[in-house]
């Protein structure tokens, strides 16, 4: 019947972000949620981009249907805003203090987690630039 293959990158990935910095950015996004304050979902991350508070987006590459957060990057750019791409929603709850995963969040406040969000955002910079 049908073969089961590793999933490709959804189209709206423009990077590919290694584990590293994948783990950096949900460590980021806990911290600033115990110190900061963060924003949940997609309509809240969109709205935080285009009121110029997001510090750093966190989309998560397994949406379902990826159209959902496919204008997240576009908008990101437009506004130079940094973003950085997650393998899945799943562990972004945790991340969150949900009890559910998340297609995208934002950090708005970095509070104690400042430090990682400059590395992540960094690490990031040369990714787009290589």
């Amino acid at each position: 019947m049908f073969e089961v293959t590793n999933m490709s990158k959804p189209y709206f990935a423009k990077f590919e972000t290694p584990k590293e910095i994948s783990d950096a950015a949900y460590e980021a996004l806990r911290q600033a949620k115990q110190t900061g304050k963060v924003r949940k979902g997609t309509n809240e991350t969109t709205k935080a981009i285009e009121r110029g508070i997001a510090k750093l987006v966190i989309i998560a590459e397994d949406v379902e249907p990826p159209e959902v957060v496919a204008h997240l990057p576009i908008i990101c750019d437009e506004r130079t805003v940094p973003y950085v791409f997650v393998p899945t929603k799943a562990n972004m709850g945790p991340a969150l203090g949900i009890d559910v995963g998340s297609a995208s969040a934002c950090i708005v406040e970095a509070g104690e987690a400042q430090p990682l969000i400059d590395q992540v955002i960094n690490a990031v910079q040369k990714l787009k630039s290589a």
